[in-house]
């Protein structure tokens, strides 16, 4: 079976109080709105306390174009993905000359090439090394590389493959856009950097880690204008639709059934659940969905309080610190993330040690 053998996280530089953000927005905002303050009372009901941003906030008073915005996310992310990915493979005691495939996942920027060639070439990775770059899977996206991970694992027991996502959020922000939506996105997203290895059962490592026993993804028909970007000559602009946690209520407990039942498994058989924090609503959903308590989602909560929403990193972030917590052995998790399509990737993991 596949093995998660190391995962970590690399933030950006500049971290910043909820309410620091929310003076920036004020004064952004409050000209266009006549009740601006009620509006702004969604910073603090989404309980995130602190997040990440790849800039200082003055970057965020002018307005920039798409150009400059994505030349920023190039430079950042090479920068900050270069470290995790350097940080991954020196936590797991892995040579960057056994990486046999580098999955690389971001829907917040563009590149061509992409990001995992312009870090290739930084740190000198093996020119043989494959290639998987994956875009527009939003907040799926760290599961789905996961998930991509195992299968490609199976067909290649002896591989050590890389999961590398980079989501640089607050770069999208659109200055001069005054919809909810923008405001709302304003205060969720954040940014952030997760590296994960994941290696066959053929490969050459020992250590604890969670095997990855089976995945399903899933995608709702006819759901685009659910969740995801509308690309403008300005750049990218969320989209986000209200019903979202009434969507998740509705739609996600027959999705995780149907993959548990394949497993001959029931909810009350998951001791980690691993969820993706959307938003404070978006877990509440997930509770009131699954029939889970608070105890359930405490860690997907603690995650989306100290980083907010950073899209495809953040459920490897609330893995990150399940695993820092030490499963015991046998206890199994459920990794589990929604995104634009509408779409949900679950990978089903199992905690266990490998001793060669």
């Amino acid at each position: 079976m596949p093995f998660i053998r190391n995962v970590v996280t690399e933030n950006p530089p500049y971290c910043f109080d909820q309410q620091e953000v929310v003076k920036v927005v004020r004064s952004l905002f409050r000209k266009h709105y006549t009740d601006i303050e009620r509006l702004l009372r969604v910073f603090g009901n989404g309980q995130i306390e602190k997040r990440y941003f790849a800039a200082p906030l003055s970057w965020f008073e002018e307005e920039r174009g798409l150009e400059e915005k994505n030349n920023k996310y190039i430079a950042e992310s090479v920068q900050l993905g270069s470290r995790a990915v350097e940080k991954c493979l020196q936590g797991a005691g892995v040579d960057k000359e056994d990486i046999d495939a580098f999955i690389f996942v971001s829907s917040s920027g563009m590149a061509t090439p992409t990001i995992d060639a312009r870090i290739m070439n930084q740190l000198n990775f093996p020119a043989h090394t494959k290639r998987i770059p994956i875009w527009g899977l939003g907040c799926a996206g760290g599961a789905s590389g996961i998930s991509r991970a195992h299968d490609y694992c199976l067909a290649y027991p002896e591989a050590n493959v890389l999961v590398l996502c980079i989501e640089l959020c607050s770069l999208t922000f659109q200055h001069d856009d005054m919809s909810k939506s923008n405001l709302i996105g304003t205060s969720l997203f954040a940014d952030g950097v997760a590296c994960a290895l994941v290696t066959g059962e053929a490969a050459e490592v020992t250590g604890k880690g969670f095997f990855t026993k089976d995945t399903q993804s899933t995608l709702m028909p006819d759901s685009e204008d659910v969740m995801g970007w509308e690309i403008k000559d300005e750049g990218l602009h969320v989209i986000f639709s209200r019903d979202i946690p009434s969507i998740v209520e509705s739609w996600l407990k027959p999705n995780a059934l149907s993959f548990l039942h394949k497993l001959g498994k029931e909810l009350a058989d998951i001791d980690h659940f691993v969820a993706h924090p959307g938003g404070k609503k978006v877990l509440d959903a997930y509770e009131q969905s699954l029939g889970f308590s608070d105890d359930k989602t405490a860690v997907s909560r603690n995650v989306l309080a100290s980083y907010g929403n950073m899209s495809s990193p953040t459920v490897l972030y609330v893995l990150k610190e399940v695993i820092e917590n030490g499963p015991s052995l046998g206890e199994t998790g459920l990794l589990t993330a929604l995104g634009p399509g509408f779409s949900s990737e679950m990978v089903w993991m199992e905690w266990g040690e490998i001793n060669k």
